[in-house]
């Protein structure tokens, strides 16, 4: 009944329909527009998307990436050993 009520408000020359037809378009285009500008905004980027990057993954630290480049090291010899075991058989 509404939807009815609704299309005949659009098709009648003097009725509202056209007006609300605009502003809903309006509405429409203006939310994700005005969405996509906000977030896009240099300070949102900075304030809350690098910040909370660098919480979850924090600079490294020169001892962290020591003690990974050791243990690759010590992985990469115990694969050649194995691989060096497995040919002398």
């Amino acid at each position: 009944m509404w939807l009815q009520r609704l299309a005949e408000a659009a098709v009648g020359p003097n009725r509202m329909g056209v007006k609300l037809e605009v502003f809903r378009m309006m509405l429409y285009l203006t939310f994700p527009v005005a969405m996509f500008w906000v977030s896009n905004q240099a300070e949102y980027f900075e304030e809350y998307v690098i910040r909370r990057k660098q919480e979850i993954f924090p600079p490294e630290r020169e001892d962290q990436r020591r003690e990974l480049e050791e243990f690759k090291e010590r992985m990469r010899k115990q694969r050649e050993e194995r691989l060096l075991r497995t040919a002398q058989r």
